[in-house]
Formats: structure tokens, sequence, C-alpha cells
């Protein structure tokens, strides 16, 4: 998909970001559409499908969140998020939303082209396959036909993302795998997607199995990346 084919939906309450961000689209070859809020876009996107939405968080009637969770309810156009904090995407990072990356405001309206050219690049490939069949190690079980995670018998309710790094981790647990290593198994090479959102994923996934006692499912290898744990979890 060569990106000046593409139609990018711009989607903010802000008629300034809205101007700035199309112009600099336009430029970069990219056809536009724009929307004021979330109920408007999803409006747009029954009537004119585009190959790329660019959602601001914080809107009035409908915010990017609950937004961006009905795009994902019927199909899986890609979506980037304009956030005004990065905890703020943190806190997000925990639903399933599918989003495929974020830029944080102020921005480059270079870096926002960058990455929604990245993201283009990306969908028009096909994606490194993921290891097949389950996979158990200590404590933990994956089934990966079924998408579900277990720690000792019990479910352990993860996201598509959070599921598929630790599927990527266990499917060769002595192998230390870096944060662009990780992002190449999961979404296929040239993804854009930033080395803080694989942390704040792997903050999430150490959280849900820490509160099922299995504190020790990804090791942190300093400098290089990410590691199986021995997943035996806490001592009785």
């Amino acid at each position: 998909m060569a990106i000046m084919q593409s139609t990018v939906l711009v989607v903010d309450d802000d008629p300034h970001i809205r101007d700035l961000l199309t112009f600099a689209l336009r430029k970069a070859g990219l056809a536009t559409r724009e929307a004021a809020d979330g109920e408007a876009a999803l409006a747009d996107l029954a009537e004119y499908p585009s190959d790329l939405v660019v959602l601001d968080i914080n809107m009035p009637r409908m915010d990017g969140i609950e937004t961006c969770r009905r795009i994902r309810a019927k199909g899986d156009v890609p979506v980037l998020f304009l956030s005004s904090r990065d905890d703020e995407f943190d806190r997000i990072l925990g639903i399933e939303l599918g989003a495929d990356d974020y830029v944080t405001k102020p921005f480059s309206p270079r870096e926002v082209v960058a990455r929604v050219a990245a993201i283009l690049r990306r969908a028009a490939r096909t994606p490194a396959p993921l290891p097949s069949g389950s996979v158990a190690h200590g404590r933990l079980t994956l089934d990966a036909e079924g998408w579900r995670a277990a720690w000792a018998g019990s479910d352990v309710p993860l996201t598509v993302t959070e599921f598929a790094i630790v599927r990527v981790l266990a499917a060769q647990p002595r192998m230390v795998f870096t944060r662009d290593a990780i992002i190449d198994r999961v979404h296929g090479p040239g993804f854009a997607m930033t080395d803080r959102t694989i942390d704040s994923h792997v903050r999430n996934l150490r959280g849900k199995f820490a509160a099922v006692g299995g504190a020790d499912v990804i090791e942190t290898r300093a400098g290089l990346g990410y590691q199986l744990g021995p997943c035996i979890g806490e001592a009785a």
C-alpha cells in the first residue's frame, strides 16, 4: 500500500490541531478527512472507509477511548492516539483497545506523519507468525488456539497484545528479547510502536500475574530486554 493511496481520518475537537495535521498529512501525499468528536468519527467511518485514524483521547461527547473501542468492535483499521500525557496512555494500555501507537502532545507534525507512514507500511505486510501450539512453563500455561493464559490452572485475562508478548517469550524461554524483537514478533517488521509502549504492556502483565501469585513470569535483563522468568511463583 503506497501511503499516497491511503486516507487518514483526523479526529480532534481542536480545529487548530486538525488543520495542522491535515496540512502535514496532505503534504506527505495522504488524503484526509476530519471529525470533531467520536460520534462524528464513527459516522464518517461508516460512510467513508479510512485506512488509518488519528484519534485524540480527550474529547467531548465521546472520548477517544470509547471511540476506539467501537472502532475495534467493527473492524481493524489502525489507530494512532494523540495523548496529553504518557501516564494517561499507560492507563488505557490496560484496556483491550488495540491501538497501534501513540504520540503525546505537544507533538511535531513531522513525527505524526512518520508514525502514520510506518503504520500504513506495516498494514500492507503480513505480520510475522506467532509460535503455534500450546506452551507450559512452570505454573504458566498458554493455549495458543484459544488465546487463553492460565496460572496454576486458573485463567488470567489478558489483552490480545499482552497474550502475544508472553507467548513470544514463552516460545523461547532461554532467549532474551529486545523490545524491537518483541514488536517484530508480535506485529511484524516496521510497526510503529515505542519502547515505552512495550514497557507499559509488560508492567500490566506483571501486575496481572502477580495478583494470582505469579510475580516471576517476566524478568528484565538490564540493557538488553525481557526474558521469560522461572514461573514458579511465590513461596508457599
